[in-house]
């Protein structure tokens, strides 16, 4: 509790319209949104790369931003750190029942996990009455668009709307690059066309990944770093032999990254 309020008062200080930090002042609750997705991927990264020093230093950035924001609700007299704190104390409790609930005589739980059910509630309790209920409610938009279509078939599957096998799956991605060669074999190319059919692939994609129980997120970050380090090591070997990569033509380029994979 000490480390905390201590970092509660540095964060008041940068805050302080005399005495503190100009950037610091500046700042709203939307122009850190940026900042805090950018700590939560070094966060995710330095686990990935299992450096623990680094985790630990990331958290704390991390920590930083919700301190940041506490800050500038209690300044604009909409909540504070111990209500954000309690809030989130309130929530484990009242979604775990079969951990704090009652127990019978031998200590075993009286309820059941139902973790789905409950915040099928609370989205209910937040809902207007006025307003009809959806299963896509309370999936937030501003999630990454994978993680987010990810999120957005699981609850339609809740209610049956799934392809039961994988294979169907499968033939719809297959269905969307089809889609794509029609709009690109048109005389008039429609790009706003070719956007939409590729989101429709992209979305068709992540469903195959759900259904194979690969998260896509995660699929394509690590995607990202096994090119990277090959595409690295490419430019490593034309420099070992004395070649510029700008100079080079594609054949050379692929016969190289050939070679990496290969030796990978």
């Amino acid at each position: 509790m000490a480390s905390i309020n201590k970092l509660l008062s540095i964060m008041a200080t940068l805050r302080d319209p005399q005495n503190g930090c100009d950037w610091d002042k500046a700042q709203t609750f939307a122009t850190i949104v940026p900042h805090t997705l950018e700590e939560a991927y070094e966060v995710a990264d330095a686990i990935e790369r299992e450096n623990w020093s680094d985790l630990k230093d990331e958290l704390g950035d991390l920590l930083f931003q919700i301190v940041f924001y506490s800050q500038l609700g209690r300044e604009e007299n909409q909540f504070d750190f111990d209500e954000v704190v309690g809030a989130i104390c309130d929530k484990l409790t009242r979604r775990h029942p079969h951990v704090f609930g009652p127990k019978d005589a031998e200590g075993q739980p009286l309820m059941e996990p139902d973790w789905e059910g409950i915040k099928a509630k609370e989205r209910a309790g937040k809902n207007p009455s006025t307003q009809p209920m959806s299963v896509l409610d309370g999936v937030t938009q501003g999630l990454p668009a994978l993680t987010r279509a990810h999120h957005l078939q699981k609850r339609c599957a809740r209610v049956g709307f799934d392809w039961s096998t994988v294979p169907p799956v499968i033939d719809k991605v297959r269905e969307e690059i089809e889609e794509i060669e029609q709009e690109l074999v048109q005389v008039h190319i429609d790009q706003a066309r070719v956007d939409e059919e590729m989101g429709d692939l992209l979305f068709s994609v992540v469903n195959l990944a759900r259904h194979l129980g690969t998260d896509a997120e995660q699929a394509l970050r690590h995607a990202n770093q096994k090119f990277e380090r090959r595409f690295r090591h490419v430019e490593k070997k034309l420099r070992d032999d004395g070649k510029n990569i700008q100079q080079c033509q594609l054949d050379e380029l692929e016969s190289t990254w050939q070679s990496v994979k290969k030796r990978e």
